[in-house]
């Protein structure tokens, strides 16, 4: 038989919500919300639609953070089955945004359904922050609905983002802080001309090397217990007018800092600024700080996440800040508690992307126990 959470996870993937789109998706989990007793308010920015929604009437916030954009399928040719068709294979659910991540949307719904049931009037609040613009360029999406929030003066005290965080199986691991992402895009630059008269010339690429040795050969900092070195790593070098016979006048560089709590953005800036300047470069530079570090120490909402995957899954599960950034990083500056929790991650983004079937209802179950210890004392 199927499982209300895998019902609803197919329901969700069968609609096409490629970013920024939702394509009802919301509306879906705001009629199952709105069934239950939640409060909702629909929160459209730009082209973005988001949701916040929230049962009980005081006292602290636990939050479900996530995303019903998905990223685009690709050649749908090389999936085995249509991305939006969800179909389930041996034992498991094949569709786009099975695990990153509508199974996690699913498994919240139903855990709320089923603690609700059970505890209808219950300590604090239970709350949904829902965006469709997370897998793009996240503008629209949760970094609004925080800073709406925030104009409110109403905070979360805990939240639970669905991003899959597993990595063999379900709960075996948990985001408890991410990096901090700096970007940067360069131009260096020089002075057009013809190869066979490189001294009337200045080649941009040969000027830059040594610096792009030097930065990337740098010791930025050495991490801590909780996060590894900060990392630099250039993404793209471009330079060249197509020509065999010509000396460019500019090289274009693209490259990213993902940095830990050792460091700050303004340091990496300066830094890498100093190391250009030494090499004596002309450049244009423009840098984009996509996210601070963060880290959730050890606390209820820790304590609840582990105790919960130990009741459910019967194994020990690993704290951890590996991996890119994820919508946490607009969160956690308000001062809450932000774990991510969800299911495994091996098919994320991938041709036939899919997820366990058995390991939905053991989410739902996760949620349903985080809920319980936070929202049933006092």
């Amino acid at each position: 038989m199927t499982s209300p959470t895998l019902q609803l996870a197919c329901d969700l993937i069968s609609r096409a919500s490629v970013t920024p789109e939702d394509a009802n998706c919301q509306t879906l989990m705001i009629d199952r919300l709105s069934a239950i007793g939640f409060k909702i308010e629909k929160l459209r920015f730009d082209d973005v639609d988001n949701f916040w929604a929230v049962h009980g009437e005081s006292g602290p916030i636990m939050a479900f953070a996530g995303h019903t954009d998905v990223v685009p399928t690709g050649d749908e040719k090389q999936w085995n089955t249509p991305p939006f068709e969800p179909t389930i294979k041996n034992g498991m659910l094949y569709g786009r945004g099975a695990a990153d991540m509508k199974g996690s949307l699913a498994a919240m719904i139903t855990a709320c359904e089923r603690f609700v049931a059970k505890h209808p009037v219950h300590h604090g609040r239970i709350a949904f922050l829902i965006t469709s613009d997370e897998e793009g360029i996240a503008v629209n999406g949760t970094v609004k609905v925080v800073e709406w929030l925030e104009a409110r003066n109403e905070k979360m005290k805990w939240c639970l983002v669905g991003e899959p965080s597993s990595t063999t199986h379900t709960g075996d691991v948990i985001k408890n802080g991410r990096r901090g992402s700096l970007g940067c895009e360069l131009t260096v630059k020089g002075i057009q001309g013809h190869v066979a008269y490189p001294h009337l010339a200045k080649n941009p690429i040969h000027i830059a090397a040594p610096a792009f040795t030097e930065l990337s050969t740098e010791e930025w900092d050495n991490g801590n217990d909780f996060f590894p070195a900060t990392s630099f790593q250039v993404s793209n070098f471009n330079s060249g007018t197509g020509a065999t016979n010509v000396i460019p006048g500019e090289a274009h560089v693209v490259f990213n800092f993902r940095f830990s709590t050792e460091t700050t953005a303004e340091a990496l800036q300066a830094r890498t600024e100093a190391i250009l300047d030494k090499h004596q470069l002309e450049y244009d530079i423009h840098w984009n700080l996509s996210g601070q570090p963060f880290l959730t120490a050890a606390g209820e909402l820790v304590d609840a996440a582990v105790n919960a995957i130990k009741t459910v899954a019967g194994i020990e599960t690993e704290l951890s800040t590996a991996g890119g950034t994820s919508d946490g990083r607009f969160i956690a500056p308000t001062g809450a508690q932000v774990l991510e929790l969800g299911p495994v991650n091996k098919t994320i983004h991938q041709i036939n992307e899919c997820v366990n079937v058995e390991d939905l209802d053991k989410l739902s179950e996760m949620y349903q126990s985080i809920l319980t210890t936070l929202m049933t004392k006092g």
